[in-house]
């Protein structure tokens, strides 16, 4: 039976989480050079696009139609087809179909979009678009029903893998997506040389990360799918996170050099991040551990991602988003409370959940590395994954969109 509480709570939620695609854009284009922004904005804005029609075709359908062996979806959804204004018999029973349907829409794109921060400044955009169909129909769709999907292998109906909001669907995914990328395209020129790599625009940076933290509330409260106790539990425990990921950003940078603004808006993220899963499983103080914990892991693996491995994931998504989305699916299963999400973890007596987490963690990342590997290379085996030397000097506004950010029309 519809309540139209939640069917307005999960509508207005679905809407907070489109709003993070566009606040991930500017916090991405404002991390790049000013030659590169347009070309950072648009592949989140052209996501909107492309992804919004694949998940309405066949997305939804693959992710949470019927049951294929715990690993894949079935076609019952294909087209939206029996994907109406009545509740589903499975999924968000007090909303219409369609809602839920929207509302897992919005996770789809901004979990294509988030790895697009490890490819920055150097893919061709062509084959970012047939890379990243790809990606959603072969990697981000089969993760998805695996946790989320009813039958999932991952999910509550087998392993019991806890993932309230998307810790390993959607983080510790697109982290190691953005790795496996970042090994395939190699460096930016210039970055073994120490050429200046500075952010183009950090005001921008702080506007997407406001919008991201604003976003969050409906991607972790909302996914009590409900307007009750357990969304403003989630709520809570999101905002304590951010804010506890932010402070311990700014005093680990603080006592290594300078606070910056760029500093407390990544912890901010780590914190969101590390959150996701837990959101509805720990109690709200709880946030406090696992945001500062984020912050922490998330700044040393930048430190030694950009001094000791030579690899440029331009953006850090593996470092924030994938180890971020790691300690966080480990903490759901140290930090839940039944009394809260109905199931306990370490803390509470139940030190299996741990093991739990860490298969699911596990064999998202190794599935989600191995085969973006995978897809990367065929697809630079056909079109070629990255720009030449004198597209990738002008930079990819001009050489891929033939616009730039600043200074007006080209002549």
């Amino acid at each position: 039976m519809i309540n139209t509480g939640d069917t307005a709570w999960l509508l207005a939620s679905a809407a907070l989480v489109l709003l993070m695609t566009p606040g991930l854009a500017l916090f991405y284009g404002g991390m790049v050079r000013t030659k590169n922004i347009l070309s950072t904005l648009m592949m989140s804005f052209a996501l909107l696009g492309v992804i919004s029609i694949l998940w309405a075709l066949y997305g939804y359908s693959l992710a949470f139609g019927d049951d294929l062996g715990g690993m894949i979806g079935k076609l019952n959804f294909l087209g939206l087809m029996n994907v109406g204004q009545a509740p589903s018999a499975i999924y968000a029973k007090t909303v219409p179909h369609l809602a839920f349907m929207a509302y897992q829409g919005m996770f789809a794109i901004i979990t294509v979009a988030l790895w697009t921060g490890g490819v920055v400044e150097r893919i061709k955009f062509s084959a970012f678009l047939i890379f990243a169909v790809l990606w959603f129909t072969l990697i981000y769709s089969p993760i998805a029903h695996w946790v989320w999907g009813a039958g999932g292998w991952l999910g509550p109906d087998h392993l019991g893998a806890l993932d309230f909001a998307g810790g390993t669907v959607v983080h510790v995914n697109a982290g190691m997506t953005a790795l496996a990328l970042a090994i395939l395209l190699k460096p930016r020129k210039g970055f073994h040389e120490k050429v200046p790599m500075n952010p183009g625009n950090i005001p921008l940076v702080l506007i997407g990360a406001g919008l991201l933290w604003f976003g969050w509330f409906g991607f972790n409260a909302g996914s009590a799918l409900a307007a009750n106790g357990l969304a403003a539990s989630a709520f809570v425990s999101t905002n304590i996170a951010a804010a506890a990921g932010a402070v311990m950003w700014m005093l680990l940078a603080w006592r290594d050099r300078r606070p910056s603004a760029l500093g407390i808006a990544a912890g901010a993220v780590a914190g969101l991040v590390a959150i996701t899963p837990a959101a509805g499983f720990v109690n709200p103080i709880a946030g406090i551990p696992i945001g500062a914990v984020a912050s922490i892991i998330c700044y040393y693996a930048i430190i030694w991602r950009t001094k000791k491995s030579g690899i440029d994931e331009s953006l850090d998504v593996w470092a924030v988003h994938g180890m971020g989305g790691i300690w966080g699916a480990l903490a759901t299963g140290i930090f839940a409370n039944a009394a809260v999400g109905g199931v306990d973890g370490l803390l509470w007596g139940n030190a299996s959940q741990v093991i739990k987490q860490l298969v699911a963690v596990g064999s998202v990342a190794a599935f989600s590395f191995i085969g973006a590997l995978v897809l990367g290379k065929l697809v630079d085996m056909t079109i070629g994954l990255r720009v030449n030397a004198d597209e990738e000097t002008v930079g990819l506004d001009i050489s891929q969109h033939g616009e730039r950010a600043y200074g007006g029309a080209l002549p």
